[in-house]
C-alpha cells in the first residue's frame, strides 16, 4: 500500500517501526514513542513484518459501514431529487419529504449524497464590509429620500407609497403621499421641502429607474463629460446644482430606511384613530403630524450654519419631462405623438434643422424653448402632409437592330461569335509561325522541339580592340 493512502498516525508508525527494523531501537523505546503498550506494539510489530507497509493501515479502510444505507436507496434518492417537482429543495425540506414516502434518510445523509452527486452546492454568504458613516455636520448639506411601499390604510383603501425626505444632519423629516413611486411624486416631494427649507446641496436616492438610467452614454453626451445618460429627474438636479448620489445598498441610506419601519409603526395607528382613508385627506393630516414628530424626534446639528440655497424663479419649469427635437422644413416639431406648428414671427432666427426643446410641465401645459426663449406654437389636430418632389422619369432608348442589307452585316459585324473566334486563332497561329522563322539559324532543332535561336549580328560582328597596354613578344 502506498505510503500516500496512509494516514498521520500510520505514517508516525511506520517510520518508527522501520528503525526498528534496522537496528537502531528496540520494541521498548518504540512503545512511548508511539504511545502504545509492549503488548500492542508487538502486535503492530508482527504485522509489519509479515504484510509489510500494508499492515500498519487501518483494517476498515475502504470496507462499507455497518450503518451505511443501501446503495440502492442512495440511487432511489438522488433519482428523486432530480425530478422537477424537487427543484430548488433544500436537503432538510427534501429528507421531509422523502419521510412522507416512508423513505427515512437523515437531512445530512441527504446533504452528502446531494453534493457527492453535484446536485447541491454550498453557497456560504460572503459578508460585505460596512463602515460607519458620519452625519453631516449642516442642515441641508444632505437630504435622504426614499419611497416607502405599505399599507398605510390598513385595507380601507387601494395601496399606497409614502415619499419620505430626511436631512441628515438633524433628523428633519418631510412626507407625502402618492399613488406610486413616479418622477411626478419625486418633483412634487421635492418642491415641498425646496418651499420649506430651500434646494438641499445633495440628495442620497436609491437606484431606481427614476434616478438613474442604465443605458449607454452617446458621443455628445460623453463629449459633455457626462458618465451615463441623465433620467428627466438626474437633468432637473443637473440644472439645480443639487448633487445626485445614488446608494449601493439600502443599509447605506439606512436613515431614511429606519425612519419608514418608524413611520410603519406609528403614523398607521395615527391615521386608524383619525379615521382617514383618502391621500387628501392624509396629506392634510401630515402637515400637523410632522410638525409634532419633528419636535420630538430632530435632533440638533454640529453645526448652526443652513447649508439651503435660494430655489430659483423658474423652478416649476425645470421640475418639468424635456425632449430634444429637430425643426422640420416646414417648420413643425414632432413630440410624443404630437405634431405643433412654429409662430412665423421667429422667421428671422432660422430654426430648420435646428434642436429645440419640448417641455412639459407638471399641471400638463406645454412650451417649445430654444436657447432658453420659449417660442410662439399652436398645436396641429394631426400630422401635416408633405407633398414629396417627384423626380422626372428618364426617357426610355429604344433599340433597333440592324437590317440583313445594312453595311453592319455586310462587313461581317453580325456573323457570330464563334466565326471570330476561329478567325483569333487562325492569326495566333500565324503570328507563332512567323516569330519561329525569324529565329530560324540553321541548327538543329532543339529537344523541345523549337529552332535554334541565332545570335544576333554574330556573321557581321567586327573584331573588338583591346584597350590598355600590352607587351609585344
Amino acid at each position: 500500500m502506498e505510503t500516500l493512502n496512509m494516514s498521520k498516525k500510520e505514517r508516525e508508525r511506520l517510520g518508527v517501526l522501520a528503525g526498528v527494523k534496522r537496528g537502531e531501537l528496540n520494541l521498548v523505546q518504540a512503545s512511548p514513542l508511539l504511545g502504545l503498550s509492549y503488548r500492542q506494539i508487538k502486535r503492530v510489530w508482527r504485522r509489519y513484518q509479515d504484510q509489510g507497509d500494508a499492515g500498519l493501515v487501518h483494517r476498515l479502510r475502504g470496507r462499507a459501514s455497518a450503518r451505511g444505507k443501501p446503495g440502492a436507496m442512495r440511487a432511489q434518492v438522488l433519482a428523486l431529487y432530480a425530478q422537477e417537482r424537487y427543484a430548488g429543495f433544500g436537503p432538510t425540506l427534501f429528507a421531509e419529504h422523502l419521510e412522507r414516502q416512508r423513505i427515512v434518510v437523515d437531512h445530512e445523509t441527504v446533504r452528502r449524497w446531494l453534493m457527492a452527486d453535484g446536485q447541491w452546492t454550498v453557497g456560504r454568504r460572503r459578508q460585505r464590509h460596512r463602515q460607519w458613516r458620519e452625519r453631516k455636520a449642516s442642515f441641508g448639506e444632505m437630504v435622504q429620500l426614499d419611497g416607502s411601499h405599505h399599507d398605510w390604510f390598513e385595507g380601507r383603501r387601494g395601496p399606497c407609497v409614502l415619499m419620505v425626505m430626511v436631512d441628515d444632519a438633524s433628523n428633519r423629516l418631510w412626507a407625502q403621499f402618492f399613488e406610486e413611486e413616479t418622477t411626478h411624486a419625486s418633483y412634487n416631494v421635492l418642491e415641498g421641502w425646496v418651499k420649506k427649507h430651500g434646494l438641499p446641496g445633495s440628495l442620497y436616492v436609491d437606484r431606481d429607474s427614476i434616478y438613474r438610467c442604465e443605458g449607454q452614454p452617446r458621443l455628445a453626451e460623453q463629449l459633455a463629460g457626462q458618465e451615463a445618460p441623465q433620467t428627466q429627474f438626474g437633468r432637473a438636479m443637473a440644472q439645480l446644482d443639487v448633487k445626485l448620489i445614488l446608494a449601493n445598498s439600502p443599509q447605506a441610506k439606512g436613515r431614511v430606511e429606519r425612519m419608514n419601519g418608524v413611520l410603519q409603526d406609528r403614523l398607521v395607528k395615527e391615521l386608524r384613530l383619525a379615521g382617514i382613508s383618502d391621500l387628501k385627506s392624509a396629506n392634510q393630516f401630515l402637515v400637523k403630524y410632522l410638525a409634532g414628530f419633528n419636535r420630538r424626534f430632530e435632533r440638533e446639528p454640529a453645526s448652526a450654519l443652513d447649508a439651503h440655497r435660494a430655489a430659483p424663479r423658474q423652478l416649476n419649469e425645470i421640475l418639468s419631462w424635456e425632449a430634444e427635437r429637430v425643426v422640420q422644413a416646414d417648420w413643425t416639431v414632432a413630440c410624443g405623438g404630437k405634431w405643433y406648428q412654429l409662430d412665423r414671427q421667429h422667421e428671422a432666427m432660422s430654426l430648420v434643422r435646428r434642436k429645440v426643446i419640448v417641455r412639459t410641465l407638471r399641471q400638463g401645459r406645454e412650451q417649445i424653448v430654444y436657447g432658453g426663449q420659449k417660442l410662439k406654437w399652436r398645436a396641429l389636430p394631426g400630422r401635416p402632409l408633405r407633398v414629396m418632389a417627384r423626380k422626372p422619369v428618364a426617357a426610355v432608348k429604344v433599340v433597333t437592330v440592324p437590317g440583313v442589307e445594312h453595311p453592319w452585316r455586310r462587313l461581317g459585324m453580325a456573323v457570330g461569335r464563334e466565326y471570330w473566334r476561329g478567325v483569333k486563332a487562325q492569326g495566333r497561329a500565324v503570328r507563332a509561325a512567323a516569330r519561329l522563322g525569324l529565329r530560324d539559324s540553321g541548327r538543329p532543332p532543339l529537344r523541345s522541339g523549337l529552332s535554334a535561336s541565332r545570335s544576333p549580328n554574330r556573321e557581321n560582328k567586327q573584331p573588338t580592340t583591346t584597350r590598355g597596354h600590352f607587351l609585344v613578344s
